[in-house]
């Protein structure tokens, strides 16, 4: 690990960051690996909330994949990316800052990622994501009217 690499990890401890990933993690039965860069694994991630390949939060990586998940150099990168994100927000203010990068790429672009701002920081191709262009609001709502009325209904 570099120098900065060190800071970062030292800093997400003491802003809690790791520590929060950590604790999501055990709730969701993840197990626990060493990473590069002073990443920490969490695969195996058993809860449905979020939906994503992979999220992070401070140093730890968390997946429902199996650890070979994080044989793309890319998608480490991009996920190493959002650990500095903690690191400069302070550790957990990230969190509603992320959200609200959320929905104002949801009402542009109809996705989650396209123009969130954290996601564009850490390279979306990186990431796995596709950029979608911006669209009437209007087209947005649909979509989301849609997606809902056509979702089956559980017993």
């Amino acid at each position: 690990m570099s120098g900065w690499q060190w800071v970062k990890l030292v800093g997400n401890f003491l802003n809690l960051s790791t520590v929060a990933g950590a604790a999501v993690g055990v709730i969701g039965r993840a197990s626990f690996s060493r990473g590069p860069r002073g990443l920490v694994f969490a695969n195996g991630y058993k809860l449905r909330f979020p939906v994503a390949g992979a999220f992070t939060i401070g140093n730890v990586v968390l997946s429902k994949h199996p650890r070979s998940y994080f044989d793309n150099p890319a998608l480490v990168r991009h996920e190493e990316r959002h650990s500095w994100q903690y690191f400069w927000l302070i550790g957990l203010p990230m969190l509603p800052f992320y959200g609200v990068a959320v929905v104002i790429s949801f009402l542009l672009t109809g996705d989650p990622a396209s123009r969130n701002l954290f996601e564009r920081l850490a390279d979306l191709k990186e990431g796995g994501y596709v950029e979608r262009p911006i669209q009437p609001i209007g087209k947005t709502v649909t979509q989301a009217f849609t997606g809902l009325r056509s979702r089956p209904k559980g017993p």
